[in-house]
C-alpha cells in the first residue's frame, strides 16, 4: 500500500462536531424501534448475517460468532455519499462509501449471536440510520460465499437525494478524500482502514486500491513530500 500510518497522520486534524443537519429530520426512538422490530421479524428463525463492505468490517456494532469472505452481485462499493459531519465538514465535505448498482462487490458477511437480536440490531440502526429517509437504504440481499449462499442484512444500499454523487472520476474522488476531516476522523484514514482490513481478508477491491494510490500522491503533493519522505507522526501528535 502507498497510503500509510504516516501519511494518515497528516489528513488528521481537530474539527468540532457541528451536530445534525438542521435541513434532516432525525429518526425518532419510536420509529428506530418499529423499524428495528420490522426487521427482527423479516430475518425470521434463519441466522441473522449482515453484510460489511466498509467500516462494519473493522469497527463493527454487532457480536458476531462467525465471519465469511462473500460476494454480492448487482452492487458495488463507491464513495458517492457526501458528508458534512462525521468525516467531513461544512467547509470540505467529505464522501462516504454506499453500495451502487451494477457491478459485484466481494466483502465480508457476519453472522451475529442470536441471543439478543433485537437488540444489535437497534445497535446497527442507531449507528447507521440517522433519519427516517435513510432507512430506505436497508435491504436483504443474497451473498455467496463458499459454504453457500446467504441472505444477509446491508445498510446504505442505493441511496438518493441531494447527497449522492454520481460518475465522480477517481482523481476527484481522491482530492476530496485527501482533504476531507470531520470530528470523527479524515476520509484518507476511512479509505486506509478499509483497504488494509479488506487485504487481511485476501480482498481487493480495484477501484479502491487505486484510490489508495491516488490519495497517497495527493497528500503528498498537499504536504511537499517525496515518495521517499518519511513522516515523523510524533510531530503530528
Amino acid at each position: 500500500m502507498e497510503l500509510t500510518d504516516e501519511l494518515v497522520s497528516l489528513s488528521l486534524r481537530v474539527e468540532i462536531d457541528p451536530g445534525p443537519d438542521p435541513l434532516r429530520i432525525p429518526i425518532t426512538d419510536s420509529e428506530t424501534e418499529a423499524l428495528a422490530k420490522r426487521l427482527y421479524e423479516e430475518s425470521g428463525n434463519a441466522p441473522l448475517w449482515v453484510f460489511a463492505y466498509g467500516s462494519l468490517i473493522w469497527k463493527p456494532d454487532f457480536d458476531a460468532v462467525e465471519a465469511r469472505v462473500g460476494t454480492v452481485k448487482g452492487w458495488h462499493r463507491s464513495f458517492c455519499l457526501q458528508m458534512t459531519r462525521w468525516r467531513g465538514s461544512q467547509t470540505q465535505p467529505g464522501l462516504m462509501l454506499a453500495l451502487k448498482r451494477g457491478g459485484h462487490c466481494k466483502a465480508v458477511v457476519f453472522r451475529l449471536d442470536d441471543g439478543d437480536r433485537l437488540g444489535q440490531i437497534r445497535r446497527m440502526l442507531r449507528r447507521e440510520i440517522g433519519t427516517l429517509e435513510d432507512a430506505a437504504t436497508i435491504r436483504w440481499i443474497r451473498v455467496q460465499t463458499q459454504q453457500g449462499p446467504v441472505r444477509a442484512l446491508v445498510f446504505w444500499a442505493g441511496p438518493k437525494g441531494k447527497r449522492v454523487t454520481s460518475k465522480l472520476p477517481l482523481e476527484k474522488v481522491a482530492g476530496v478524500l485527501a482533504r476531507a476531516c470531520g470530528h470523527r476522523g479524515s476520509c484518507a484514514e476511512y479509505l486506509y482502514l478499509t483497504v488494509k482490513h479488506l487485504e487481511e481478508w485476501g480482498i481487493r477491491d480495484r477501484n479502491l486500491w487505486r484510490l489508495q494510490k491516488l490519495v497517497a500522491k495527493e497528500i503528498r503533493s498537499i504536504h511537499k513530500l517525496g515518495n521517499e519522505v518519511a513522516v515523523d507522526r510524533s510531530s503530528y501528535a
